[in-house]
């Protein structure tokens, strides 16, 4: 798994991702739109300008002036506290229950006892210096804008009162009222919805990041084959589909059907090639090709690659050794009363189990009947006798494994065969996965030919990512696994 990132990685994982950031963030922005229009409380302010003298400049000593108006805004932090206090609020407050119906009041305070509390009252308030002067700027926000108009007069009215009591020193006098102001100040619906936009992308962009950073599916040949010191022997993108056919099973896609992208072709031609130098040093020409976990397309590309190599004039015999749930009679619509289990078993002649001439230099060997010991008739030296006996009339001989990670099957196989190819599929398979196979094709000794991925879609920018997604039961024995095309 790659953690590191860069400008360039970053860019293509947006980018990858850059319709579902569009559609969160626009999500953001309507959210935020909806609740500010429809569902916040509008507010409504007014406010009253209040100012602040000392004793002397009250009397008209001139001289005095320039020092009073030091002292008046010394004095102005001071007069704040005394309008914050419990007393001025409550006595503001039974002024307002009086004046006010008591709806009125209670969307915009909570009441205690028919009183409004202290605390709420003081929560609308906002009362601060005007910069290098001895001013001080009330400001009252409720949801009734006669209240809040109110609010500041009230203040205004009682803040001589409780001033002179409080402090003893100087005076403070306001010029005119506070107005009522219909139009409301909140919620502010623009500002709001850029918030909301900004915020919806904000996160859709932590969340795209978090789980590519947790992510440890395989996405990168690059980096399978340099932790697995394997080669590559191709990359496959999209070929498989959730269409069902009329019996209610899934499609799976050949080579030669009908409207088969031109690049799907190509990247089966050059595996085929990738994978006869590496058969050039084995004797025998027998691959087996499986995966770790099932629902990871290898029994579709195990057919693909017999297509390919059958076009390219070999002689090629594809078995399915899957026999839990055997695939190949369904890819190429053949019977499947005798196969690869009849064979083995000596129920049948194993020419009787081989369909000859499927397609063109291409013969298959189906799995027949499910028996009830296929580890057991894998391993057995008459599967053995019948792969050396099949591998000198054959020039290819490709067989369908299990997944290895579910079941045994597949290295019981390990002396039979040249190498083992893993299909891996893109944005599924983790490396979890292989490194838990790997373990396994350790200890059976096999060799590991490389490694295909699969399911994999280029986009334009340059990014992968999976795409079909099969959901049929994969049944093992007694499991039931969710599968693909197998």
């Amino acid at each position: 798994m790659d953690n590191t990132y860069n400008i360039k990685k970053l860019i293509e994982l947006f980018l990858s991702k850059i319709w579902i950031i569009i559609a969160v963030t626009l999500c953001g922005g309507i959210l935020a739109f909806s609740v500010s229009k429809f569902v916040m409380p509008l507010e409504y302010s007014s406010h009253i300008s209040m100012y602040v003298q000392s004793y002397t400049e009250i009397k008209g000593d001139n001289d005095q002036n320039y020092n009073d108006i030091s002292k008046s805004k010394q004095l102005i932090n001071t007069y704040i506290e005394v309008l914050k206090d419990d007393a001025v609020m409550e006595s503001v407050g039974n002024t307002l229950t009086e004046k006010f119906d008591e709806n009125v009041i209670s969307e915009s305070f909570a009441l205690s006892n028919d009183k409004i509390s202290p605390a709420s009252l003081r929560s609308s308030l906002s009362i601060t210096t005007v910069t290098d002067t001895s001013a001080l700027n009330i400001v009252s926000t409720t949801k009734n804008a006669e209240l809040s108009a109110a609010i500041c007069n009230e203040i205004a009215k009682q803040a001589d009162k409780y001033i002179t009591q409080a402090i003893g020193v100087g005076s403070i006098s306001t010029i005119d009222t506070a107005k009522v102001y219909n139009t409301p100040v909140a919620p502010d619906i623009t500002k709001n919805t850029m918030m909301g936009t900004a915020a919806g992308l904000i996160l859709i962009l932590l969340i795209i990041l978090l789980i590519d950073f947790f992510d440890n599916t395989i996405k990168n040949t690059d980096l399978l084959a340099q932790t697995y010191g394997t080669a590559i022997i191709g990359e496959i993108q999209q070929i498989g589909t959730t269409d069902k056919n009329k019996s209610g099973n899934e499609k799976h896609i050949k080579l030669t059907d009908e409207n088969v992208p031109f690049h799907i072709v190509e990247s089966y031609k050059s595996m085929r090639t990738n994978i006869a130098f590496a058969l050039s040093t084995f004797d025998k020409k027998i691959i087996a090709i499986s995966s770790a976990n099932p629902n990871e397309g290898k029994s579709t590309t195990a057919a693909n690659i017999a297509i390919a190599a059958a076009q390219g004039g070999n002689q090629v015999l594809l078995v399915d050794a899957d026999m839990r749930k055997s695939v190949q009679h369904k890819i190429f619509g053949l019977k499947n009363k005798n196969g690869l289990s009849s064979a083995i078993s000596k129920m049948s002649e194993v020419d009787d189990c081989i369909q000859k001439n499927v397609m063109d230099n291409l013969d298959v060997m189906t799995a027949g009947v499910i028996p009830p010991n296929p580890s057991e008739l894998l391993s057995s030296e008459m599967a053995k006798k019948m792969f050396d006996d099949l591998s000198k009339r054959y020039s290819l001989i490709i067989v369908d494994l299990p997944p290895i990670c579910v079941v045994s099957d597949t290295v019981t196989l390990s002396h039979d065969v040249a190498g083992l190819i893993m299909v891996v599929r893109y944005g599924r398979t983790t490396f979890d996965d292989i490194a838990e196979a790997n373990k396994r094709i350790e200890l059976a000794q096999m060799n590991v030919l490389g490694y295909v991925l699969n399911d994999v879609k280029l986009k334009k920018h340059g990014g992968y990512y999976a795409n079909y997604k099969y959901k049929s039961d994969y049944s093992y024995g007694q499991e039931k696994i969710n599968a693909n095309a197998g």
